[in-house]
């Protein structure tokens, strides 16, 4: 028998954070939050969340923060 094992990006899920404002360029509603989850499988159905990574892009100075440089305010969005 043969068992198709592995593991593969979940869903991207954005968010726009409009009230913050973005640390290095200072323009507010710039600011987007995207989670993505790292699942397991097995014959590609998803089965358990490995892990997840959080970033916040800012669409004006193109800065991405991970979740190590995230503010008090980026934080507090995420949950």
């Amino acid at each position: 028998m043969i068992l198709f094992l592995g593991t593969k990006p979940g869903k991207r899920e954005a968010k726009k954070l409009p009230l913050l404002p973005c640390p290095h360029c200072q323009q507010v509603g710039t600011l987007t939050l995207v989670s993505q989850r790292k699942l397991a499988h097995i014959f590609w159905i998803p089965l358990v969340n490995l892990q997840s990574a959080h970033y916040v892009d800012c669409s004006h100075c193109k800065r991405v923060y991970t979740r190590e440089e995230f503010t008090p305010a980026m934080e507090k969005a995420l949950e």
